[in-house]
């Protein structure tokens, strides 16, 4: 039996954040001044209060101080951020995502040595650098590599042993929540052996160095913001890693093989629902308003046909995020054939991709030329959805894994 309820707990937390978004932070996102330029600043305050509700610790254990919320909860919240800014929804979820898989990562000592730091900072956010894209890499976009790489070396962190401890050097060139982490979970390849090592290192830490300035995409110079949230590209030189901040290597395995990438994708899919949300929503309220040919133009047929492909698109996009969501919750649920055995994550973030980028320009399209406008939050909207349509996670090839769950072969 299908339960569409929320509990009172998840039903107040989720009214609270959009009463603040609606409130606080939609105003401010949507202002014309903000949206003339492509790159726009993280808007830091409202991170640090959104922090101060309790979301940078929404997944951690209650007692690590978090909410223990489980991935259906954070995918309802993460849409409600969404909908107001997008890249608050991307730092706020990467660093959810990173403590649990940290927490459950950590021995005893570390996370005695690191958990109070993370309580006591609001601006304490997390970052993963992983040495390839199956180990999930973070939310980037585009690989490039920064034009002064060749005075680092080649963009691959390497880790070489130093007594007890580590040295570690490399490069990341797009490195999700750099610009805000306090923490950096590290995996480098081991230099002249097989594997990998996880470290944790302080923001602190000597030899690591954070450049937010980011390459340029075109031969204009301006760049076209083709990721989400606060990106940089982190450089490692000669940093010291002690005994103690080196993860155990089933754990660090664990944290980032189990369902870390399903996870993430989840948390993904439900911001492009926030995003779409937004759209939808202006759309709405424009069409509401704007007069022509005798009556408001949401009673004309072309314009009322419209919002509502695009309000079926939105229903049944959070739907299926929300189901794979709780399917990811409850993997007994696959094995007791409640559900059949399809990678839901994948079925819900590439789904969600396609058909919301249509559904924002439709809903751009209800403002006519004026969609397009640079001042106008839709064609900001439009921008983030296309984005997330082709990110790495999402490519042409990410429906395969369907196929071969469909016809039971492997690639």
């Amino acid at each position: 039996m299908h339960d569409f309820k929320l509990t009172a707990e998840q039903l107040e937390f989720r009214d609270a954040i959009r009463d603040f978004v609606d409130r606080e932070i939609k105003p401010a996102a949507i202002d014309p001044k903000r949206l003339e330029p492509f790159e726009k600043p993280l808007m830091s305050g409202f991170l640090d209060q959104l922090s101060q509700m309790g979301l940078r610790g929404l997944a951690l254990p209650e007692d690590a101080g978090g909410a223990g919320a489980d991935l259906l909860t954070q995918c309802v919240l993460l849409e409600e951020i969404a909908a107001g800014d997008v890249d608050l929804a991307m730092v706020l979820g990467e660093t959810a995502l990173l403590a649990r898989a940290a927490h459950g990562a950590m021995n005893e000592a570390q996370r005695s040595r690191w958990l109070p730091k993370f309580e006591a900072d609001d601006r304490f956010h997390l970052a993963l650098l992983a040495r390839d894209e199956t180990a999930g890499r973070a939310w980037s976009y585009h690989q490039a590599v920064p034009e002064d790489a060749e005075t680092i070396g080649e963009p691959e962190v390497v880790a070489t042993r130093d007594g007890k401890g580590w040295t570690i050097n490399g490069l990341a060139p797009f490195v999700s929540n750099a610009p805000v982490a306090g923490l950096f979970i590290v995996q480098a390849k081991i230099d002249g052996e097989p594997g990998t090592v996880t470290v944790l290192l302080g923001r602190d830490a000597k030899g690591l160095e954070v450049d937010e300035a980011l390459p340029s995409f075109g031969d204009g110079g301006e760049r076209a913001r083709w990721h989400h949230g606060a990106v940089a590209s982190v450089a490692l030189n000669d940093c010291k890693v002690g005994a103690d901040d080196v993860l155990a290597a089933d754990a660090a395995h664990r944290m980032l093989q189990s369902d870390f990438a399903a996870r993430r994708m989840l948390q993904t899919a439900a911001v492009n629902v926030g995003v779409a949300r937004a759209a939808y929503e202006a759309a709405v309220d424009y069409a509401k308003m704007r007069w022509q040919g005798g009556r408001h133009i949401v009673e004309h047929q072309a314009i009322g046909m419209k919002l509502a492909d695009v309000a079926i698109q939105l229903e049944a996009a959070r739907a299926l995020t929300l189901k794979a969501a709780w399917i990811t919750d409850h993997p007994d649920a696959v094995g007791e054939r409640h559900v059949s055995d399809l990678p839901w994550h994948v079925v819900a973030r590439s789904f969600t991709a396609q058909s919301l980028h249509r559904a924002t320009l439709e809903s751009a399209e209800c403002f006519g030329a004026m969609g397009v406008m640079r001042d106008m939050p839709l064609q900001k909207y439009v921008h983030d959805t296309l984005v997330l349509q082709h990110s790495v996670d999402c490519d042409l090839a990410a429906p395969l894994a369907v196929a071969e769950a469909v016809a039971g072969y492997s690639r």
